[in-house]
């Protein structure tokens, strides 16, 4: 790579200053940095060490890692922690293979983690199982930096055998354990936290992230494409710097198109945070709580690091990967490859009929999910079933939906019931990207467009479609079902295409109607779900009759 220099406004985060020098790189690495001036220099650049996203499921932008880093790279991220459990629970650990040999075809820093939860219940049908002894292989490797995500707090307060042997396998190689316990709180957030969990990025209150962090705990501030806590916690960073980070957790294509964790940089420069707290919390304290390979902009570290147009708006002009440049002036400078393919699906395609729900009289009303814009987690109402020659069917006057669930690995009878708030004036979307298990999910009007929605996907071995009486679109996406093998900015295209037809001729009124509809099989977060077995609530982690 050779030597060059850099010069600009440098931030020196670990001693709060920022000055005019000039950054000397030799090969990969930081070999001077020299002071200039001892002040910033109006008009001129900022040099920043790279941004990374402390949790984040590859899977839900839709790209393989490789077409990931393309687009991200063009916002200085430089690397992620991510969390394969998308991938491993459709096809175990051939999948985190997948996801980790994708990723060293490019300069990126991916940061994979062993799945704690896979399946992730045992109440929905998943492509592969994952135990304490392959959790403990796995984390021998040296490409898996941590335990991902341990949703399974009953069981950690049940002190379950299964889930403590995964987390002690990663205690004793000093590996970080990820935690994901929304609403837990009190005794039994202390017990969880006790058990040797060190992060959560599931908090949607304040005062349940001010808890946990009392309790020692590293909270992680998300604003993916469906769930936004920014606003909600964006105000203890000021208290505990040391102990916050940013993350998405999941982000689709076209937001990551739009930006990354530089529109979170941006959005707290607004709220008036320090902008070293800021910069703790997007480059620093990931690298650290993680043991990243990552440099921060100091002599002897990796040259990763980007130039910002201003403190701002964090516009950024050029990223640096181990010295070496991979985005310039908006553009990627990755080379596009080709992505194999990997998958699990073995399902027939379903008939209108399928879909019915015929009225019964063991109650007057029924159960109804109710989804909230920008949030995983779901209410839930009773509501007088509308029934036509003696089904219960959709009522798009009240917007309560049918909603079905197919088994995508094995022939099964379609799990069904109803969803309050997705909007839909005609037609109905699908998706085999449906957290955790991802069968196949589907909202509709009435039960031929939901079949069509959900054929087209099964046709495809994967994806997300759309239909009305007269289109049908579909974004295949045959690696897992969860991603395209296509170049990211094409996919990104095609799902802002998908997305505009379900809002503006759909009529959905969700900001993210896609994203959102792969939560609503999501049974791990509260309250009322539909996994591919029935109606499940959360809360008292059971299934509960739809009617």
């Amino acid at each position: 790579m050779g030597s060059f220099s850099l010069i600009g406004n440098i931030a020196d985060i670990f001693n709060n200053k920022i000055f005019y020098g000039e950054v000397i790189i030799n090969d990969s690495r930081i070999q001077e940095i020299k002071i200039i001036e001892n002040n910033i220099r109006p008009g001129t650049v900022f040099i920043l060490p790279g941004f990374v996203d402390s949790h984040v499921h590859i899977e839900s932008s839709m790209l393989v890692p490789s077409e990931f880093a393309r687009l991200a790279v063009v916002h200085g991220t430089i690397g992620t922690i991510s969390d394969p459990h998308e991938i491993a629970n459709v096809c175990g650990i051939k999948g985190i293979e997948y996801m980790i040999n994708n990723g060293k075809t490019v300069p990126f820093k991916f940061y994979f983690g062993a799945p704690s939860c896979v399946p992730a219940t045992q109440f929905e049908t998943a492509g592969a199982s994952i135990n304490a002894k392959d959790v403990e292989a796995l984390l021998q490797k040296k490409e898996i930096a941590y335990l991902s995500e341990v949703m399974n707090f009953p069981g950690v307060l049940n002190k379950e055998e299964e889930i403590i042997k995964k987390i002690e396998a990663a205690k004793s190689l000093g590996k970080p354990v990820d935690g994901h316990a929304p609403g837990l709180r009190g005794e039994e957030a202390r017990q969880y936290i006790n058990a040797g969990i060190s992060t959560d990025h599931e908090c949607f209150t304040y005062e349940e992230a001010s808890e946990k962090l009392s309790y020692g705990m590293k909270i992680l501030i998300r604003e993916g494409s469906a769930a936004k806590n920014f606003d909600a916690l964006i105000g203890l960073l000021n208290d505990h710097p040391e102990n916050m980070m940013f993350c998405s957790d999941d982000k689709h294509p076209d937001s990551l198109e739009h930006g990354h964790i530089n529109l979170l940089c941006a959005r707290a420069v607004k709220k008036e945070i320090d902008i070293f707290k800021i910069l703790r919390a997007a480059c620093v304290n990931p690298v650290l709580h993680y043991n990243m390979d990552v440099g921060l902009l100091r002599v002897n570290d990796k040259a990763d690091l980007i130039i910002v147009e201003d403190l701002e708006n964090f516009k950024v002009l050029e990223t640096f990967i181990d010295g070496e440049p991979v985005a310039k002036n908006g553009k990627s400078l990755i080379q596009p490859g080709k992505a194999s393919l990997i998958n699990h699906f073995n399902c027939d395609p379903v008939k209108p009929e399928d879909l019915e729900i015929k009225a019964t009289i063991k109650k007057n009303k029924i159960n109804v999910i109710e989804a909230i814009d920008g949030q995983l987690i779901t209410n839930k109402f009773l509501y007088d079933p509308y029934i036509q020659e003696g089904c219960m069917i959709s009522n798009v006057k009240d917007d309560v939906l049918k909603i079905a669930v197919v088994n995508r690995y094995n022939k099964a009878p379609v799990a069904l019931a109803f969803i309050k708030n997705f909007g839909l004036k005609k037609g109905a979307i699908a998706s085999s990207v449906a957290h955790d298990s991802h069968n196949i999910v589907a909202i509709g009007v009435d039960d031929i467009s939901l079949s069509k929605a959900i054929n087209l996907v099964i046709q495809q071995q994967g994806g997300i479609s759309a239909v009305d009486e007269k289109d049908e679109l579909l974004l295949a996406l045959p690696v897992a079902g969860l991603m395209s093998n296509l170049n990211g900015y094409e996919v990104a295209a095609a799902y802002t295409s998908i997305d505009a037809f379900a809002k503006e001729i759909l009529g959905s009124t969700l900001t993210a109607p896609f994203m959102s509809l792969s939560f609503m099989a999501l049974l791990v977060i509260p309250s009322l779900k539909l996994s591919d077995k029935g109606l499940f609530d959360g809360e008292s982690f059971s299934f509960v009759e739809n009617n």
